[in-house]
């Protein structure tokens, strides 16, 4: 009886065939991606459109769409609405990448045409302006000197803020601290060099020089270090403070030797993200440091000049030799905070606890 059953009965489909459907081959991004660009050059030119940015744009919006069509068609519209939204996340990557590329690849272009040694190591004395040569070797020792003095004072007590606020801080002092260090944060650059002016120089009846403007830059250095440190001392497991404290260690000796080694590669990197921030700054500079042709090696004594207020110096100077050497300057900069991005990587590796296995 059983055995005349299953012979009637319809062989069941393979596990295969209920399980498989179909799908596009690994290819078809790209093949797609291709047809777009083709698409997108061909309507941008068929339109008259010059900049080549329009045409990125429609090959974007035509990549997006076309995915969705041709998934939908081949896969269904679930999975076409799951490639979409990766889609949509390279476009985003591509759109905030574009203007990197552009920035990098015209500063780099414009600015090698005078960078060489010769740019390096001189300054303005003695150069007239619409004629070819001179350097930035003046604007770089301001700009090391103004950096490194903003440095040395926001560093340490944004550090100590930090520790404060996250070992210590509780009640009403904790919460003004973290209100006065969100209001410092969004402070203008402009403001802070006025604060700066009015206090240093107007009140107190000091000169200009490349220490006042460091005082300005601190300002805005301060709240970058703090906020940063303060989420990297967060992200400390309390279970490597409860162990200490079960030690017998202080408190103060927890932090020194367990919190803080833990969290240095993110607290370095955190201040070199400050010392970007102020590397660029040129309207503290402007109203403090007051600029300077020659080389001044003594931050707290005469104006200094320095890599942003070269930039801007040259730039409105208005001829083609001082446009070349506003260009060769900046990309001078770029690599100053890239430099200082690497060697603050390298010492967060150095200095980062070793795991066991």
């Amino acid at each position: 009886m059983s055995h005349a059953m299953t012979q009637d009965a319809p062989p069941a489909a393979p596990l295969n065939s209920l399980l498989s459907h179909r799908r596009m081959p690994r290819w078809a991004p790209a093949g797609i991606a291709v047809a777009a660009i083709a698409l997108g050059s061909g309507i941008g030119a068929v339109a008259g459109l010059a900049s080549k940015l329009q045409w990125c744009l429609i090959a974007l919006v035509l990549f997006v769409a076309l995915t969705y069509l041709i998934t939908a068609r081949v896969e269904g519209r679930r999975q076409a609405k799951d490639r979409v939204a990766t889609s949509l996340v390279w476009a985003c990557f591509v759109v905030a990448v574009v203007p990197l590329y552009s920035l990098l690849q015209t500063t780099i272009s414009k600015g090698v045409k005078v960078l060489d040694g010769n740019f390096l190591g001189h300054s303005m004395g003695g150069v007239i302006t619409t004629q070819p040569g001179g350097g930035v070797y003046h604007a770089i020792i301001g700009t090391l000197e103004q950096v490194a003095l903003a440095s040395l004072i926001a560093v340490p007590v944004g550090l100590l803020t930090a520790i404060y606020l996250v070992e210590y801080g509780r009640g009403k002092l904790a919460k003004v601290v973290t209100f006065f260090v969100d209001v410092m944060t969004g402070v203008p650059s402009i403001v802070a060099g006025l604060f700066i002016l009015a206090f240093w120089i107007i009140i107190l009846g000091f000169g200009y020089s490349g220490f006042a403007g460091a005082l300005a830059l601190s300002i805005l250095m301060m709240p970058v270090v703090v906020r940063s440190t303060e989420e990297m001392l967060k992200l400390v497991p309390n279970e490597l403070r409860e162990a200490s404290l079960a030690l017998g260690v202080p408190k103060w000796r927890t932090i020194v030797k367990v919190v803080l080694p833990t969290s240095i590669g993110g607290i370095l990197t955190g201040v070199m993200l400050a010392v970007a921030r102020i590397a660029g700054e040129t309207a503290p500079v402007l109203l403090l440091v007051f600029g300077n042709q020659l080389i001044n090696n003594d931050p707290f004594n005469g104006a200094q000049s320095s890599l942003p207020y070269y930039v801007y110096e040259q730039y409105t100077n208005g001829n083609d030799a001082s446009f070349d050497r506003a260009w060769a300057a900046a990309l001078v900069l770029i690599a100053f905070v890239m430099i200082l991005n690497l060697v603050a990587r390298g010492i967060a590796r150095w200095k980062a606890p070793k795991t066991g296995r």
